[in-house]
């Protein structure tokens, strides 16, 4: 079954805590911000995912940010959790760097639907099988 693709290093096999060290090391390095997120429903045009305390400020080593991921994966064994840096060096804050760091241990996958449309046009649909069940009781 394919995996979900989001976000820096997407393509390769799952990270390490050492080489998420390093990622975090490396964002670190050049004063990026980082801050930790987790989601239930992963749909690539969810942005908003809930953020796990607060960005972490000021940090020189990633030993802090990986406390946290590992407390937030404690507390969310099914959900996705990804790890953000932000850069404000263009006078905004933008994103320069995400990847996951956990995912489910099941996931269902994606719906994908076809409307047919004036003039044999077709439109479509993404929607994740997570989102049929509540909040909270998408992965098991």
């Amino acid at each position: 079954m394919m995996e979900l693709r989001h976000g820096t290093f997407s393509y390769l096999p799952a990270l390490t805590d050492d080489e998420i060290a390093d990622q975090v090391r490396y964002a670190l390095g050049n004063g990026w911000p980082v801050s930790i997120e987790y989601s239930d429903d992963p749909h690539p045009r969810n942005v908003y995912w809930e953020m796990w305390g607060l960005p972490l400020f000021d940090l020189t080593e990633p030993d802090g940010v990986l406390a946290q991921i590992n407390e937030c994966r404690a507390t969310y064994p099914n959900h996705y959790i990804r790890v953000l840096a932000y850069d404000a060096g263009l006078g905004r804050q933008t994103t320069a760097m995400h990847f996951l760091v956990q995912r489910p241990a099941e996931e269902p996958g994606f719906l994908l639907t076809r409307v047919e449309g004036p003039d044999r046009s077709q439109r479509y649909g993404l929607s994740p099988y997570a989102t049929t069940r509540p909040a909270g009781t998408r992965y098991p």
